[in-house]
């Protein structure tokens, strides 16, 4: 075989693979088209749909139906509510312990850190708050 026939075969092949691999294209392309979440659908005509006559009306038809949706699902709603009100409840009850030691060394902590900054506010503001102290101490003496 020479060079010039190997390059034929070649396309050959090459045209024959392509013309399948298009065929298989257009084969699931034409089943997924044909798949029912799009058999539902419907166009919209937007001209039709938002002009004000019916723009309120479909306003007011989804506020109706969003209305309807909440009212059957409020039962639903409300005990979601109250489980999770009664799960958070058990939850702080059976975490008590643990919550008032986790505050009580953190107030200790905030409380080393208060005592400190007072220490602090006091030396840099010493004479002030001394001549403040005299002037309280003369006025009640008076």
């Amino acid at each position: 075989m020479n060079l010039e026939e190997l390059k034929r075969r070649r396309e050959e092949n090459f045209l024959r693979h392509k013309k399948k691999k298009r065929e298989y294209y257009l084969k699931s392309k034409n089943k997924n088209s044909s798949s029912t979440k799009y058999k539902n659908l419907k166009s919209i005509d937007y001209s039709e749909e938002l002009n004000d006559e019916n723009f309120l009306k479909n306003m007011k038809l989804i506020a109706k139906k969003q209305k309807g949706h909440i009212d059957d699902r409020k039962k639903q709603i409300v005990e979601k509510i109250k489980a999770y009100r009664k799960q958070k409840r058990e939850y702080y009850q059976e975490n008590k312990e643990e919550r008032l030691n986790y505050d009580k060394e953190y107030r200790e902590r905030k409380k080393e850190q208060l005592r400190e900054y007072r220490r602090e506010y006091y030396r840099k503001n010493k004479e002030k708050i001394l001549a403040k102290q005299k002037e309280k101490t003369k006025k009640n003496k008076e």
